[in-house]
């Protein structure tokens, strides 16, 4: 039951709690979420198992058998920590969601804090600085710290936003905005993804301090090396083509350069071999755009945004063709005009370069803008005046 509270009426957290392995903590975990609980904010706690080997389990559903705010659902695979989250937002039922790991690295009570600024209808998504706080803060892995630091900054970057902790756990949000978002990330790639898909909506994001107790790889920490490199990669996989166009193009630019030495070195490797002339230059011209199209799905544009892949690819061979002639015609003008063979093909290759990307930005692979998320406003039946939904 609804009670009025100062805030209007009362509301609901959802807060997701992914799990894996962690039989010694997940008791003491969820006990101290259920405490932040008061007269303005009920609770929804929604516990995800990844399939894990130990206890945990059998705690999670122990907890959900004993408290009725707890759901409990198990993937019967290890997906990841991405897949773990994307269930729970499903499930989650309240006005707000927020993500709590099942470890004890995060302060709930900072959770609690954290939901003010969407109560007071400031913000539509909040999240936690570890690197803003002047409180607990156990010392730890200085790479760890540079790392997310380095990650935190290209994401600005290409996000334009101003965050000081980008790969925090802790992130509130309205329930609207985080179950109207296609999520894909199975493992810590979930945070550069949300945030770059949150900051393209051009929401209100609030950032404030958080504690932080970080744990030590004997005491069970699970990222590494190998999820910081996925973690760059979905940076760039969920912003470039939302970039400003000088940032794409330089993007494009980098790509068109580490196919150009591609295709050379797979010319001078079948010609050196005895090859005709003919056969090097065209099998070294379509392996060097087969994988330039490779590159650009998987770090620029959105594969299959507008056509389907069979269309997209249709258009990306008739760009390439045209443009391929273009240049050729460019070339061959230049050299009929008294220009340096040299200096005639790097204009048009220069030339080539903007057809390139314009074909692949407003042809190949176009897609619509993104509208601005607003509020939905709904009547309160008890008073008769609009709240956000």
């Amino acid at each position: 039951m609804l009670h009025p509270t100062k805030h209007g009426m009362k509301k609901k957290l959802s807060v997701v709690v992914p799990c894996y392995n962690e039989e010694e903590t997940l008791f003491e975990c969820v006990n101290s979420v259920l405490s932040i609980a008061d007269d303005i904010l009920d609770l929804e706690l929604i516990i995800v198992d990844d399939c894990s080997s130990d206890r945990s389990p059998s705690i999670a559903a122990s907890l959900a058998g004993s408290h009725p705010s707890i759901k409990y659902h198990r993937h019967e695979r290890n997906k990841g920590k991405g897949a773990a989250l994307r269930t729970g937002f499903e499930l989650a039922s309240g006005d707000y969601v927020a993500v709590q790991d099942s470890d004890l690295e995060y302060d709930p009570r900072d959770l609690r804090r954290l939901i003010d600024p969407l109560l007071e209808n400031k913000a539509d998504a909040v999240f936690g600085s570890r690197f803003l706080t002047s409180d607990a803060h156990r010392v730890l892995y200085f790479w760890h710290s540079l790392g997310n630091r380095f990650l935190t900054l290209i994401s600005n970057m290409l996000t334009d936003l101003n965050l000081t902790d980008m790969e925090t756990c802790y992130k509130v949000f309205r329930r609207e905005i985080i179950q109207g978002l296609e999520l894909k990330e199975n493992r810590f790639g979930f945070e550069p993804e949300i945030v770059a898909k949150v900051a393209q909506l051009r929401v209100r994001i609030y950032e404030m301090s958080i504690s932080y107790f970080g744990r030590t790889y004997a005491e069970g920490k699970k990222i590494g090396a190998r999820d910081g490199m996925r973690a760059l990669y979905c940076i760039l996989k969920y912003n470039v083509h939302k970039a400003p166009l000088p940032v794409q193009f330089l993007f494009y630019a980098l790509i068109g350069g580490v196919t150009a030495l591609v295709n050379l070195a797979i010319f001078l490797g079948l010609y050196s071999f005895g090859a005709p002339l003919v056969v090097a230059t065209l099998t070294a011209f379509f392996l060097a755009a087969g994988l330039n199209y490779l590159l650009s799905v998987l770090m620029i544009f959105k594969h299959r945004a507008k056509w389907n892949s069979s269309l997209e690819v249709a258009l990306f061979v008739g760009a390439v063709a045209a443009i391929g002639f273009l240049d050729f015609a460019g070339t061959s003008l230049l050299l009929r005009n008294g220009l340096d063979p040299a200096v005639a093909k790097c204009i048009a290759s220069l030339g080539g370069l903007f057809l390139n990307f314009a074909a692949r930005k407003w042809l190949v692979f176009p897609e619509p803008a993104s509208p601005d998320w607003k509020p939905q406003l709904k009547p309160n039946d008890n008073d008769g005046k609009l709240e956000l939904s």
